[in-house]
């Protein structure tokens, strides 16, 4: 069950939004790769790249990572907020996935500092999207599930808008899409809240590969 107040609700909203100057449309998660390869030629090809990904990466990896580092932030620890920083860059496996979750922290950290929203991680030299999304989120007093829901909405989003330019898809299609998708993202957070630490971490070759290969793609829409 979702509890939070109407303020936070709104603040959710705000972080989770496509508008947030963040820069997540930029960047495919190796999906471009995947289509101009001939991996996914239509919308039921997606939606299983989508689903494997929210119910393995996503769920042992970043939002049991977010959940930590709101832990960590609640109580003011700079050491574990530092140390599950630094964890959540160990667990990106190529460079371009590095890259996406480095440069949207940084791009949060500018924003959120100039919303006077206290950022304790300022000295590290990359502060992952992760982090600074938890510390927006401790911030605005949102709690923890309601942050995971709205971190992996904001993820399935930007994928479900690349491939509506990468397959393509229409737009009904796309919105029958995510209609689809969401509903794993209730069961992926309860199992993320489940997990030990020594639990955190999961590979997808095919999507690491992906992402490698699209590093030095011919002809790419999204960043790398």
């Amino acid at each position: 069950m979702i509890t939070t107040t109407d303020t936070a609700l709104l603040r959710l909203l705000q972080l989770s939004s496509a508008t947030l100057p963040v820069g997540g449309y930029a960047f495919s998660q190796g999906l471009e790769y995947a289509v101009d390869s001939g991996w996914l030629t239509d919308a039921e090809d997606v939606s299983q790249w989508l689903s494997v990904q929210i119910q393995r990466s996503l769920t042992h990896v970043d939002v049991a990572l977010l959940s930590r580092q709101m832990a960590s932030a609640r109580i003011a620890d700079k050491q574990a907020m530092r140390y599950w920083n630094r964890y959540t860059l160990a667990c990106r496996e190529t460079y371009e996935l590095r890259l996406n979750d480095t440069a949207m922290g940084a791009a949060m950290n500018r924003l959120l500092t100039s919303l006077d929203v206290p950022m304790p991680l300022q000295g590290e030299a990359e502060v992952t999207f992760i982090a600074a999304f938890a510390m927006a989120a401790v911030h605005w007093q949102i709690d923890t599930r309601t942050a995971a829901h709205g971190y992996l909405w904001a993820w399935l989003e930007n994928q479900v808008t690349a491939a509506t330019k990468l397959v393509p898809l229409g737009q009904t299609r796309a919105q029958q899409l995510l209609g689809e998708l969401l509903t794993l993202i209730p069961p992926a957070v309860d199992q993320a809240m489940t997990l030990e630490d020594d639990q955190i971490g999961y590979s997808l070759p095919g999507v690491a590969m992906a992402s490698v290969w699209h590093e030095d793609q011919y002809s790419r829409l999204f960043r790398s």
